[in-house]
């Protein structure tokens, strides 16, 4: 092999380790929305064997497989809430398709712990601009128990009020239904994700 050649494989391939070493250090896979089930990210990648089961049982087409851009969470399942939300089956195909136990431990809707909603007041066209909209609300798997509608007064205004979708952050499941659904173009409405969301202590921000 032509020398100059040869090094330049071996320059490329040390350019591809070390693309990987930068992912796997600024990937966020502890922020990508997990399947229902999933039991904190450090116990989901240390279980989950990336076989798809969950991606093939899920009925919604809604699980999807991360891309190796994702660094140490390449292949596995994760949910784009704005694409396709989860929509809490009540049978859970997906955890029961689990071979490993990455997902696990969901008996009910109010057993899952993906992440909780947040919304931005500025970008809330009900809060910010006073116009009636309830389909987050409406969209909720648990409407009024993980989200409710606050009346508040509008100001200079002694007739209307703001219909405000508020989340109770205890209730919520990160399920992303209200990321899906949320008619503003940037979405009023995120799932926010800890490292730890899914453990059994269900301690949540």
């Amino acid at each position: 092999m032509d020398t100059k050649l040869g090094k330049g494989i071996a320059l490329f391939a040390a350019g591809l380790v070390g693309a990987q070493v930068i992912l796997d250090l600024v990937d966020g896979s502890e922020f990508l929305l997990r399947p229902p089930g999933a039991q904190g990210e450090d116990d989901f990648l240390a279980r989950c064997i990336r076989c798809g089961k969950c991606l093939e049982s899920c009925p919604y087409a809604a699980i999807h497989m991360a891309a190796w851009t994702a660094g140490s969470a390449a292949g596995t399942p994760l949910i784009d809430a704005r694409g396709q939300a989860c929509r809490l089956c009540e049978d859970f195909p997906c955890v029961k398709a689990c071979p490993t136990g990455a997902l696990r431990d969901i008996d009910a809707r109010q057993d899952v712990r993906m992440g909780t909603a947040v919304i931005d007041d500025e970008l809330c066209i009900a809060i910010k601009s006073g116009i009636r909209c309830e389909v987050c609300y409406r969209s909720c798997p648990l409407i009024d128990q993980a989200i409710t509608v606050e009346f508040r007064p509008r100001e200079g205004d002694e007739t209307h009020v703001i219909f405000a979708p508020v989340i109770d952050k205890d209730q919520c499941v990160g399920c992303g239904l209200c990321v899906e659904r949320c008619v503003v173009s940037d979405p009023a409405v995120a799932v926010r994700i800890e490292q730890s969301q899914g453990m059994p202590s269900k301690e949540m921000e």
